[in-house]
C-alpha cells in the first residue's frame, strides 16, 4: 500500500454475498503511514457497497471506524461514522488589502481583540478572566441571529422527527470556533499580504446529530444481524428512513458548518478593523470549503455518495485550503481535478502521534520554540498542538503534487485556539 499506486487488499467483506475487497489508492510517497491505518483501510475496502476504490491522501491516519484521510465512494449506503461528529468542518480564509507593515507592533492587542470577537474553548468550562464563557455567545452580534434565520426553517423540521436534537448547543454555537486542532489565524503570503483564516465546523449540534445517526447505524446492523469487520463501519441502507433522513440532516449540518465559518469571519473582520485603523478590503481571494463531509456526485460514470473524511475536495481549478500545524506554513491550493482521487487533495498535514503522547512526549519549553515568531498561546493546554505532533506539511504536500498546485503560501503571525 505505500507509493502512489493501487493495491488489491486481501479481506471478504462481511455481507452475506461473496465479493472481493476494493483497491486502495495511496498518494502517500515519502510520508510514513501507520500500521493501524493501513488495517483499518483493510477493512473499509471489504464494504460491498464501496465503489470503484478508495483513495487516501498523504496526511492519512488512524480515525473512528475509518481513517482520517480518505474519500470513500459508495452506492446505495453511507458510514455515518466515516463522516464523523465534527460535519462539515472546514477552512475558511480571506486575503486583505493589507500588508505586514499595516500590522501593530504589539501582536497581542490584535490575538485579544479576535479572542474577544470570536467565542472559542470549551463551553461551559473555559472562562476568562472576567468569568465570561468564552465557548459560546452569551448576547449574540446581529450577524449570528442572521445567519440562523438562514438554518432555522430546516432544523424545525429535522427536530420534528427527531426532538432530541433540539436541545443539542445550535443557535448558541453558530460563529463559535471550538477547541481541539481548531483556530483563527492572521497569515503573511509569499508577497507579505493578510490574510484571514479560520478552521471549524458544526460544532455542537452536528456532534449531535453525527452521534445519533451513527447509533442508528448500529442499531440497524444489529437488527438485520450483519457483521461488520468494525462496529463503526455500520451504514445505512438507501431507500430507508434512516438513510433519507440522516442524508437531510447531514447537509443541515454542512450548510451550518459553512454559515458558522462566515459569521466567524465577519466577525474576525470587524475585530481586525478595531485595531487596525487603516482602511482596507477583504475577501480579494476568499476561500471557504469542507473536509469532513458527503455529497453526491459522479466519478466513472456512476452517481455515487463522495465521503471526505480529512479531504478536499479539488477539481480542476477550483480553489482550496490545506493548513499546517501551529507555527508550521498552510497552503491554498488550485485542484488539479486528478480523477483517481475522486478530485480530492489533503485537508492538512495529519498527525502522527495522539494528543495524550504528545503531551506526554513534548515541554512547554519544546512550544515555545515551535511556536517561536508566532503570537499564541503558549501553554501546557496546547502541547497536544505541538507541530511536532503532525506530519511534516512540506512531505505532505510534495507527495499530492499529482493532485494539486500551490497558488499561496501562507505563515501564520497570529494563532488563536481554544
Amino acid at each position: 500500500m505505500e507509493g502512489n499506486d493501487y493495491q488489491l487488499l486481501d479481506g471478504r467483506p462481511a455481507d452475506r454475498r461473496p465479493t472481493e475487497s476494493r483497491p486502495v489508492k495511496m498518494w502517500t510517497e515519502g510520508v510514513p503511514v501507520e500500521a493501524e491505518a493501513k488495517e483499518q483501510l483493510a477493512k473499509l475496502a471489504q464494504l460491498p457497497f464501496v465503489f470503484h476504490h478508495i483513495a487516501v491522501m498523504p496526511d492519512v491516519h488512524v480515525g473512528k471506524g475509518s481513517t482520517i484521510g480518505s474519500v470513500i465512494p459508495t452506492l446505495g449506503a453511507v458510514i455515518p461514522a466515516a463522516v464523523g461528529v465534527d460535519i462539515g468542518c472546514g477552512m475558511m480564509a480571506a486575503k486583505t488589502t493589507l500588508r505586514a507593515d499595516d500590522l501593530p507592533d504589539n501582536l497581542g492587542r490584535l490575538r485579544s481583540a479576535i479572542e474577544q470577537a470570536v467565542p472559542h474553548g470549551m463551553s461551559p468550562k473555559t472562562r476568562n478572566a472576567k468569568g465570561r464563557d468564552v465557548g459560546s455567545w452569551n448576547n449574540p452580534p446581529p450577524a449570528v441571529d442572521a445567519g440562523w434565520m438562514k438554518l432555522k426553517d430546516e432544523f424545525d423540521e429535522i427536530c420534528r422527527k427527531y426532538p432530541k436534537l433540539r436541545h443539542s448547543n445550535n443557535y448558541k454555537h453558530l460563529g463559535t470556533l471550538g477547541s481541539g486542532n481548531h483556530f483563527v489565524e492572521v497569515c503573511l503570503d509569499e508577497e507579505n499580504f493578510v490574510w484571514l483564516m479560520l478552521h471549524s465546523g458544526s460544532r455542537g449540534v452536528g456532534n449531535a446529530i453525527g452521534s445519533h445517526f451513527i447509533e442508528l447505524a448500529r442499531q440497524d446492523m444489529r437488527r438485520h444481524m450483519i457483521n461488520l469487520p468494525d462496529q463503526d463501519l455500520a451504514y445505512l441502507e438507501e431507500g430507508t428512513q434512516h438513510y433519507d433522513d440522516y442524508v437531510e440532516a447531514v447537509g443541515w449540518a454542512q450548510k451550518f458548518a459553512r454559515i458558522n465559518r462566515e459569521v466567524m469571519m465577519h466577525n474576525l473582520i470587524h475585530a481586525v478593523r478595531g485595531v487596525i485603523r487603516k482602511p482596507f478590503e477583504t475577501h480579494v481571494e476568499a476561500v471557504n470549503c469542507h473536509h469532513n463531509y458527503v455529497q453526491r456526485e459522479r466519478h466513472f460514470g456512476k452517481d455515487v455518495l463522495i465521503t471526505r473524511k480529512g479531504a478536499v475536495s479539488a477539481q480542476k481549478g477550483e480553489l482550496g485550503i490545506i493548513p499546517g500545524s501551529m507555527g508550521a506554513r498552510s497552503f491554498i491550493v488550485r485542484g488539479k481535478g486528478n480523477p483517481e482521487s475522486f478530485n480530492s487533495c489533503s485537508h492538512g498535514a495529519g498527525r502522527v502521534m495522539s494528543r495524550t503522547e504528545a503531551k506526554r512526549r513534548f515541554t512547554l519549553a519544546d512550544q515555545e520554540r515551535a511556536t517561536r515568531g508566532v503570537e499564541c498561546r503558549k501553554d501546557e493546554g496546547v502541547i497536544d498542538e505541538i507541530p511536532m505532533a503532525y506530519k511534516d506539511i512540506d512531505a505532505v504536500m510534495h507527495a499530492q503534487r499529482e493532485l494539486v498546485e500551490v497558488v499561496h503560501t501562507l505563515k501564520q503571525v497570529v494563532c488563536v485556539k481554544g
